[in-house]
């Protein structure tokens, strides 16, 4: 994963008085799969317009395969896949027949296109519905069609914008798999703009956070969360409860912020009834249920986790609005 297949150099998009994307440096590796992450309006949509060619940016370069979409549009989109988030086929169509549309469109005999078509179906699960009218399709099945549908061409590169709006929990998280295995087998190049910090944990190797046309941070979110959180990497969870002799004998009451704080390595407790949250320079979590047992309280759960995107988005973000202000 050290070719690169999509260069940013300096990138940038205004309209007026609006910057939606502000001097963008961004190198993305082939069989990569990369997630933009950010809330809607933060410059993703726009980023990836103008890595199709069908926008101009206003300064900067972009390469995409070693192409320039500004001179060469066409030539880009014969190496990427695009699916946008509200992707469209002809409903009185079959999702067979759609594909076979796609394939000679590219230059397929409709006999390959077929053979191709079917196959790509089998790989997007949608072979029961092959001779299904597109328009009968729910969303997620609309979503599976577009992802076989850019596949047709066989791409370099995938890029998919807000790919899982309005799919179940359940449909989403097939999809994501489904992108994740492609990926993987093809070598295929992915670029997924999201807002949905979880399903992007989920599948990419590594996150661009936007915020407000700003890449303000990149990175995996191992490394992201060594940079943002190196005093308290680890953070432990537990739940404790008072044995009932101790409601009758105040004197066995324990201050819990006091208790775990004496532990080393401990930055900072958060106490809510007999709910406590420990935040760690190390993996204090043997100590913690050591020190609960000792203390004479009952243990009635104990969790360990590391920061995970949320936590990594919610510090970059409170520091790029602090610097704002």
């Amino acid at each position: 994963m050290n070719e690169p297949i999509i260069i940013l150099d300096g990138l940038t998009k205004q309209y007026d008085q609006l910057v939606a994307v502000d001097h963008l440096h961004l190198t993305i590796y082939r069989g990569e799969i990369f997630g933009l992450l950010g809330p809607n309006g933060a410059g993703k949509s726009t980023t990836i317009l103008m890595l199709l060619g069908l926008t101009e940016p206003t300064s900067g370069k972009v390469r995409v395969c070693g192409i320039d979409p500004v001179t060469h549009p066409v030539e880009v989109k014969r190496k990427v896949g695009y699916l946008p988030d509200n992707v469209r086929f002809y409903d009185d169509l079959t999702g067979l027949e759609n594909l076979i549309y796609t394939g000679q469109l590219n230059r397929m005999t409709k006999k390959q296109a077929r053979e191709k078509a079917l196959g790509l179906l089998s790989r997007v699960g949608l072979s029961g519905a092959a001779h299904q009218k597109a328009g009968t399709y729910s969303r997620g099945m609309t979503q599976r069609l577009g992802l076989a549908d850019v596949l047709m061409k066989d791409p370099e590169v995938i890029i998919m914008d807000e790919p899982t709006v309005g799919i179940d929990p359940t449909g989403a998280k097939e999809f994501l798999e489904l992108i994740l295995k492609l990926s993987k087998e093809d070598s295929i190049t992915v670029l997924l703009s999201s807002h949905y910090l979880l399903q992007v944990q989920e599948i990419c190797d590594r996150i661009g956070l936007f915020v407000k046309g700003k890449l303000i941070a990149v990175g995996d979110i191992s490394s992201l969360s060594r940079e943002l959180f190196a005093n308290e990497p680890f953070i432990i969870e537990a739940t404790v409860q008072y044995p009932l002799s101790a409601y009758a004998d105040s004197n066995r009451v324990v201050d819990l912020q006091q208790l775990f704080a004496k532990i080393d390595g401990v930055k900072q407790v958060v106490v809510e009834n007999e709910r406590v949250k420990i935040f760690a320079a190390r993996d204090i979590a043997p100590q913690v249920a050591r020190t609960i047992v000792h203390a004479g309280l009952d243990l009635i759960s104990l969790s360990r986790r590391e920061h995970g995107l949320e936590d990594i988005y919610q510090r970059y973000f409170e520091k790029e609005t602090e610097i704002a202000v």
